[in-house]
């Protein structure tokens, strides 16, 4: 079951990145991706989506400074 999951998250992310490559990627705008970090993204939500166990994104913490 494990590897099911890896390949079908493996192949997502092969594909979506191969399309950035080929300068066809397209956000959900319908915009080209010019950065790759984004086309990353793309490719990781993709492949939660198909249901490929990929952990999900760390949540952005703020550190709050006293003055």
């Amino acid at each position: 079951p494990m590897a099911k999951h890896k390949a079908k998250g493996k192949g997502k992310i092969k594909k979506v990145l191969g399309e950035f490559k080929r300068k066809t990627l397209r956000s959900s705008s319908g915009r080209k991706v010019t950065k790759r970090s984004q086309a990353v993204a793309i490719a990781l939500s993709e492949a939660r989506r198909a249901g490929a166990r990929i952990p999900k994104p760390p949540k952005f913490k703020r550190i709050r400074r006293r003055k």
